[in-house]
């Protein structure tokens, strides 16, 4: 839409990525005048940068997979090798589709006038974007997040790299160092070992996806062995020296580890540095951005949304506290969003899945004696043994009480998180999901024969 005369509007909102975005469609279905300000692509790193091309790489990895164990299906094939000029054609077709699809959503929108440019806070209700100024009633700060790096990591976009260049990278490394075990980590781990590189993760922590339950872990660290993905875990980096033939990483206690490239993924940090924030009275705590329950920050009318806000740096958490503060801005009044409630998805072979508490924080929270978990091996599951799958569906439950956690280990999990985050949102408990009929043969069965075990009436399981 053509920018308007009139410079004021209900919302302002700063950042136009999975926050910023959704705040300015659902305001605008609510009647509200929105600006909506981003200085790259709309869709901001999710759609560019982060959910959606690495996903495009993990699929194409699986069907690399697929073809390398083709046999033990009884289907003949031969990977002949990996095209990655075409692999990253069909990743940026996927992202192309969905940022014009995007681009046609909040263009056709009447209430949503787009302002293409760098934005910075200069007053409590203006942002100012190539010396025009905007203002808001009210306005949403949805900045985003950046790959960090660490302290004597001198990040080069050849040798050294963030996932913003490993999304990028024209050529196949032979062997590759993955700085860092989380969520981004294991995911490129993941896609270089199907595309036949040599890798090894490190990681300070003492185990990978130290995030995720404690079994989760485990049950990772398990297949990746089996993968033959490297990782040393409990070992924080010393030095990185830049060799002939690539990079040589040093962690605690001597050992060295040598490889073409080193991938630094070592989380994201909040976008704030420089946008005026804090010159204008909002708190801030190491470059977040505080907020109450309902997303308000130290600044009255001034809102906050997504990867700058404390707390899961995820994509959907975003979209959810757009929508939220657009119906608060609007008084609808909506309920607090439940942080614990938020379903969480590492897409890496096998996938990890979970939504609610980890057995150790539900102990925590509620007491070791108030909590029972139950196992449920997919191993019975007819679905996952068609397709070759190992993991399993672990249970957190209040004794007689609901459900507090779900956490799933498995090829395909990601897709069953729908179910169980329903189950922990709603508070069910055992005996009511028992009663629900589960499709067989699906893999989403082995939610139901888990609170099947769990509410003391197994059957495909010891209880």
């Amino acid at each position: 839409m053509s920018e308007p005369n009139d410079t004021t509007f209900d919302i302002v909102i700063l950042g136009g990525g999975s926050g910023g975005y959704a705040a300015a469609l659902r305001a605008a279905q609510l009647d509200l005048s929105v600006a909506l300000i981003e200085k790259g692509k709309l869709g901001g790193t999710c759609l560019h940068n982060g959910c959606i091309p690495t996903k495009a790489l993990l699929h194409a990895a699986e069907i690399a997979d697929q073809t390398r164990e083709s046999e033990q299906f009884g289907v003949k094939a031969e990977l002949v090798g990996i095209d990655i000029t075409a692999v990253n054609s069909y990743k940026d077709g996927v992202i192309s589709r969905l940022y014009k699809g995007l681009q046609g959503l909040v263009g056709s929108s009447k209430k949503i006038t787009f302002v293409a440019g760098a934005g910075k806070l200069v007053g409590k209700n203006v942002v100012e974007v190539d010396g025009k100024r905007y203002t808001g009633r009210n306005v949403v700060l949805a900045s985003g997040s950046y790959a960090k790096s660490l302290p004597g990591l001198d990040v080069d976009g050849e040798r050294i790299i963030t996932s913003d260049h490993a999304l990028t990278l024209d050529r196949i490394p032979s062997s590759a160092i993955v700085l860092g075990g989380g969520v981004i980590g294991v995911e490129f781990a993941s896609v270089w070992k199907s595309f036949g590189v040599d890798v090894t993760i490190v990681e300070a922590l003492p185990r990978l996806v130290a995030a995720e339950d404690e079994e989760s872990s485990k049950a990772l660290e398990r297949a990746f062995r089996k993968r033959k993905i490297n990782f040393k875990v409990g070992k924080p980096f010393e030095k990185v020296e830049k060799t002939d033939k690539g990079v040589k990483l040093t962690i605690q206690g001597g050992d060295t580890v040598e490889a073409e490239l080193l991938l630094v993924a070592v989380g994201r940090g909040p976008n704030t540095a420089g946008l005026g924030y804090e010159e204008q009275g909002v708190k801030m705590d190491r470059g977040y951005v505080l907020t109450d329950e309902r997303l308000r920050t130290s600044v009255p009318n001034v809102y906050a949304v997504g990867d700058i806000v404390p707390g899961l740096q995820l994509a959907h958490r975003g979209f959810q506290q757009g929508i939220f503060v657009a119906e608060e801005i609007a008084g609808k009044t909506p309920a607090v969003i439940d942080e614990a409630g938020i379903p969480r998805v590492t897409y890496c072979d096998p996938e990890l899945a979970s939504v609610g508490l980890t057995e150790a924080k539900a102990k925590e929270q509620y007491g070791a004696d108030k909590i029972k978990t139950y196992n449920y091996n997919l191993g019975g599951n007819g679905k996952s043994q068609i397709l070759k799958t190992a993991g399993h569906v672990k249970l957190v439950r209040v004794d007689d009480g609901p459900v507090v956690g779900v956490h799933m280990v498995g090829a395909r999990v990601g897709e069953l998180i729908g179910e169980a985050q329903l189950i922990y949102n709603w508070e069910a408990y055992p005996a009511e999901v028992a009663q629900l009929v589960h499709a067989h043969p699906t893999q989403n069965e082995a939610l139901g024969e888990a609170h099947l075990a769990l509410a003391g009436k197994p059957l495909h399981a010891h209880a």
